[in-house]
């Protein structure tokens, strides 16, 4: 557990988390465009090994006749220095916001996983967790500067994911429940890669129905139909 109240000298949020901290007067409720445009930037090298995104579009590559990339492994103590990296990356901008938190770095799932709680961090979720995601896509982009290596890191704020997994599971029963009723296909809401993934795990589980996503990112979302 770390406390905020002492910055860490370390890999401080650099330029790009100007974006973020000129929305401290709004309460950071919303991403700018020019922030979403430099977060897909980071994307394009920070996310090539994401499990989300492969497990989630596994349908998209069998579409396009490829083989995903060999996964790279890291040992847990190299996954743990990543989760390191982006605590120290997260309490300099939490400094510079003046928002009080606690830092949890931990490994779990073969990630490195970073959560953030207490104080008023709620508000750097974001309305459905997009500066949340803007986040998570910063902290592994200070990783990245250090590593040199992509890195799948999982950043929580405030229990964010958690209450939101337990949201998209009713959700993903409530399109199966629909689907074995009327046998018809039942297209979901835009969702983000890490919402798609929580549908997936929910629709997969269950008999009767499969599940897979359609269009492209930030409109990317997810048919659940009967099985074939």
């Amino acid at each position: 557990m770390t406390d905020t109240s002492t910055p860490r000298a370390d890999d401080s949020p650099s330029e790009e988390t100007e974006a973020i901290t000129e929305q401290r007067g709004a309460g950071l409720d919303s991403a700018e465009a020019g922030e979403i445009e430099e977060i897909e930037e980071i994307d394009a090298t920070a996310d090539e090994d994401d499990e989300d995104d492969e497990d989630d579009d596994a349908e998209a590559d069998e579409e396009a006749g490829t083989a995903a990339a060999p996964k790279r492994s890291l040992a847990e103590k190299d996954l743990f220095a990543q989760s390191e990296i982006a605590a120290d990356y997260i309490e300099g901008l939490l400094d510079i916001l003046d928002y009080d938190g606690d830092i949890d770095e931990l490994v779990a799932g073969g990630r490195p996983v970073v959560e953030v709680v207490g104080g008023d961090v709620e508000a750097l979720v974001g309305p459905r967790g997009a500066t949340l995601e803007a986040l998570q896509e910063l902290s592994r982009l200070a990783i990245f500067r250090q590593t040199g290596s992509p890195s799948r890191l999982l950043l929580d704020i405030g229990g964010y994911r958690a209450e939101r997994r337990k949201e998209l599971g009713a959700v993903a029963k409530n399109a199966v429940e629909k689907v074995k009723a009327h046998g018809e296909p039942v297209r979901l809401e835009p969702m983000s890669a890490f919402e798609r993934k929580c549908v997936h795990d929910v629709v997969n589980a269950m008999s009767g129905v499969q599940s897979e996503s359609e269009g492209v990112e930030p409109n990317r979302r997810i048919i659940v139909r009967p099985a074939d």
